[in-house]
């Protein structure tokens, strides 16, 4: 069927942090919300009508996660990724960033020192201090528009205190799809320095054509012996809300530990509409995802037109997966902590800050574009208006 992904709902007072919260957030209640990396589209509709009938049943008791969970997500992956997991490698967690806070403060200690690859998801800085472990980073270097990984440099920073590397892949907030090269180059160097890899995956399905994700432990049985892999229904089908992650973890031993410190903290009981909306939406979500990858391509297509014709002065880094759009708007010669107000006051768009990703990010904005292209072209009007304007005064 043919989805419809110009109709413009209606988020308001739904307790939507994309767009309810732009007051908290922003200080503004006006702006355009292009930030928060939820979809302003419906879920799959076979997605929709499970949890219509399971809330109509009327008891929501305890729950457990039945076979068919774990087989669909074995399927989705083989199917989409060429990847064959065993079911017992899938762990559980609410999300991936609380998989990332377990694994952290469970396979290293306090000191110890964790890599990540800026401009990355701020909060992979935010949870490595919180549980007082030392961020060394290792920025991307930008070269012709294109992000590519410094090699050379994280081996230089590697010494004998880092004991985890978080990888981004693909990667937010650039949309790199790392390729199998990079990503045994980077392997290699982790194996050789026994360096645990968290590869969070969770914008593996939105990939754009002519990209290919591919998933860090597939590579050898050593690269799977040697990482934890962190997926999730929530970007891909835009299920964030309801708190189900995957975790797949091929080495026994440190499923045995995180599963431990998984029971031990409590937060291990599934959610019951998190878990059916996933089982259901890898088992027929398929045709309603591909029709989101196309429509976004269309969207990014459109953007990169306007920008190109209507606002030279900003320079749109292609994405090749994700639904974010990483925006170089040093040409336009705002200081750093001008950028975002300038959006915000002058062009009411709320956009992700390019700092809070990193120094690297300074002068960039991160843009959501999974929404009706109506509001996307709105938005793009309004940011050309407030350039024009920068530009005579």
């Amino acid at each position: 069927m043919k989805y419809d992904f110009d109709q413009v709902i209606n988020r308001a007072d739904t307790a939507c942090e994309k767009w309810d919260d732009l007051q908290n957030r922003f200080g503004v209640s006006d702006a355009i919300p292009m930030w928060v990396a939820d979809m302003d589209f419906k879920s799959p509709p076979a997605v929709i009508e499970a949890l219509r009938q399971r809330v109509d049943h009327g008891i929501y008791g305890y729950t457990y996660r039945p076979d068919s969970y774990s087989e669909a997500i074995v399927d989705w992956v083989k199917r989409r990724h060429q990847w064959s997991i065993d079911r017992k490698w899938i762990a559980h967690s609410p999300g991936v960033l609380a998989a990332l806070s377990v694994i952290i403060h469970s396979f290293s200690q306090h000191g110890d020192k964790v890599i990540i690859q800026t401009p990355v998801y701020h909060p992979f800085s935010r949870i490595i201090k919180s549980l007082g472990r030392e961020v060394v980073n290792n920025p991307l270097q930008l070269e012709n528009g294109r992000y590519t990984m410094d090699f050379a440099n994280l081996e230089a920073k590697i010494d004998s205190t880092v004991k985890i590397l978080v990888l981004c892949n693909p990667h937010n907030p650039v949309g790199r799809v790392w390729t199998q090269e990079e990503l045994t180059m980077l392997g290699q160097i982790c194996i050789k320095n026994n360096i645990l890899v968290i590869s969070d995956e969770i914008h593996c399905d939105l990939v754009y054509k002519g990209h290919k994700h591919i998933p860090f432990a597939s590579i050898s049985e050593e690269f799977a012996d040697h990482s934890i892999t962190c997926i999730a229904p929530s970007k891909t089908f835009n299920v964030a809300g309801l708190q189900t992650s995957c975790i797949i973890i091929p080495n026994e031993k440190s499923r045995d530990i995180f599963n431990q410190s998984i029971n031990s903290l409590n937060i291990g009981s599934p959610n019951m509409f998190g878990i059916l909306a996933g089982e259901i939406a890898y088992q027929y979500g398929e045709e309603w995802l591909e029709q989101v990858i196309d429509y976004v391509q269309g969207n990014l297509d459109f953007l990169g037109r306007y920008f190109q014709e209507n606002i030279p002065q900003i320079k749109v880094i292609q994405p090749e997966s994700t639904y974010l759009v990483w925006l170089d708007c040093r040409e336009l010669g705002l200081a750093t902590e001008k950028i975002d107000k300038f959006m915000l006051n002058k062009a009411r768009v709320a956009m992700n800050e390019g700092y809070i990703f990193g120094e690297d990010g300074i002068g960039f904005m991160r843009m959501n574009i999974a929404c009706p292209r109506s509001i996307l072209e709105r938005s793009l009007r309004q940011i050309e208006e407030a350039v024009n304007f920068l530009c005579r005064a």
